[in-house]
């Protein structure tokens, strides 16, 4: 008899480590698999009023973590410092301790104040620390009836098993945890600096033109109205439309960019409004299209002016309904949404053309925002060449320090077909070239150097060009040398005899450098 009853004690003792570990291995959500632990122990083992206390490392507290037969009150009673009650020693030394009659044991604290009339009966207690690792994260407790052929070793041995496995759990989830959070923290530092990247005041530019659309941009960045950005290419309207967003109230949701001249026309309506699985050869799979993916914050249609007059009529349903419905699909999907357009093309006459809807033109024109070419800012054309010198210079690990006066007067000149984009390639190019601390006019690419590119429109003879050219060196380094003609020798591997001849000679004067 004795002896069935201790193989069927063997088989209550497996099958509770078995559903134990398949509780703790089979989700993600701690709490859960500790509630099921605790449960088997009760219905597998006759385990009572056990309770998971974790150690909390900020406030240097035991705190339970959850219960079985405990209510929400007298689990917050249940906080143990260090050393303190049985709980606490557990913990703090890290091994287990057995209380045989929980009622005449003075470390037993009962902060819970859960046990009554239980103090006074046999109730054994048994408490075994969680190990994670090396560390102690908590403790395993657990009454049980006191029963002389209850055998304390082997429910020790059995318990420090399970806490072995939940000390595992915890590790776990402790690091899923803690990267959970360095990769909360590195979002909100990513969207930070998109909010920092992106503000209005990284737009560069002085003249009276773009004060204008500054004061435009802070205007309408904070409404939820449509915003059609006018402008040639490359004079920086995907930077306006970010800086609209990122100056929105919508700053922390998705900034969805589209350049729908890039998308092929068999694609662009799967593209914007998704597709269902079979809606055409291909689909292999239901994709949601990017107005849901922009769902909440903005979309940025870019290159307006290229969409086919089918996609047009869809559009201006968005637009007017805030609704649509995925490629193959019938289920309507609303959209809460901002839309920003760009085109550098005139739409105007699209409309005459019956090349562009009308009505769509419209409904996207609500806060139309025009950018200048570059040519109409010329102001700004030394602004944002030094800013580009400085970007390119820092990513190249080059210490050009400045633009020679030739060298500016070159790309004060050109007429800047290309804009910002432009300027900013030439820019680049010219750091990759030059090797000293100055941008020369022969860093510049050629397209600057020809006709009239040049500050001059007349044909210079090899004297001359020589002439410009050694003048152009010699103002450089009385520049970097604050007009002090012996460091400018040495800067020019010269000497100051043969400089100051030079200097002579072109009529130069050291002292405005000073």
């Amino acid at each position: 008899m004795a002896q069935k009853e201790s193989q069927q004690n063997k088989i209550n003792e497996l099958t509770a480590l078995y559903e134990i570990s398949q509780a703790i291995s089979g989700g993600f959500d701690l709490r859960q698999a500790l509630d099921k632990t605790l449960a088997v122990l009760s219905s597998r083992l006759g385990m009572n009023r056990g309770t998971v206390a974790l150690l909390n490392r900020l406030s240097g507290e035991i705190e339970i973590e959850t219960s079985l037969g405990l209510t929400e009150t007298e689990k917050k009673r249940g906080r143990y410092r260090l050393g303190e009650g049985i709980t606490g020693t557990v913990v703090s030394t890290g091994e287990p301790m057995v209380v045989p009659s929980i009622g005449k044991e003075p470390l037993f604290l009962n902060k819970t104040k859960s046990r009554g009339d239980l103090l006074k009966k046999d109730v054994s207690f048994i408490c075994v620390p969680i190990k994670a690792g090396e560390e102690v994260a908590g403790a395993l407790s657990v009454d049980r009836l006191f029963s002389p052929e209850v055998s304390f070793a082997e429910d020790v041995r059995l318990l420090q098993t399970i806490a072995s496995i939940i000390g595992q759990a915890v590790k776990i989830h402790k690091m899923l945890d803690d990267e959970r959070s360095k990769l909360v923290a590195e979002k909100e530092r990513l969207q930070a600096d998109l909010v920092t990247k992106y503000n209005i005041g990284n737009i560069i530019g002085n003249s009276k033109s773009m004060h204008q659309v500054f004061a435009m941009i802070a205007q309408v960045a904070k409404s939820n109205a449509t915003v059609l950005i006018r402008g040639e290419s490359g004079t920086g309207k995907e930077l306006v439309a970010s800086a609209i967003h990122y100056g929105s109230l919508r700053a922390q949701k998705p900034f969805v960019k589209v350049n729908c001249s890039a998308i092929p026309e068999t694609l662009i309506e799967s593209e914007l409004f998704g597709h269902e699985k079979g809606a055409f050869t291909g689909a292999a799979d239901a994709k949601p299209g990017r107005f849901e993916l922009a769902n909440g914050g903005t979309i940025f249609l870019d290159e307006i002016g290229d969409l086919n007059t089918s996609i047009q009529v869809k559009l201006l349903r968005v637009l007017q309904e805030k609704e649509f419905e995925r490629v193959g699909g019938v289920r309507t999907i609303k959209s809460n949404l901002r839309i920003i357009a760009a085109t550098n093309r005139n739409l105007e006459e699209m409309i005459r053309d019956g090349r562009f809807r009308e009505d769509l033109y419209y409904r996207l024109n609500v806060f139309p925002l025009y950018l200048p070419a570059l040519r109409e800012r010329k102001t700004d054309i030394l602004l944002l060449a030094e800013h580009f010198l400085e970007k390119f210079s820092r990513e190249n690990g080059k210490e050009i320090r400045r633009i020679t006066t030739p060298a500016i007067d070159m790309l004060m000149s050109y007429h800047w077909p290309g804009n910002v984009r432009e300027l900013e390639n030439c820019v680049e190019r010219a750091v990759l070239l030059c090797n000293g601390p100055a941008i020369h006019s022969y860093h510049l690419p050629p397209t600057l150097q020809t006709a009239e590119a040049s500050s001059s429109g007349e044909d210079l003879s090899l004297a001359d060009a020589v002439e410009n050219f050694e003048t152009d060196l010699i103002i450089d380094a009385l520049k970097a040398t604050r007009g002090n003609v012996r460091k400018a020798a040495a800067h020019l591997k010269s000497t100051q005899r043969i400089l100051g001849y030079k200097i002579a000679k072109y009529g130069i004067d050291p002292r405005k450098y000073g």
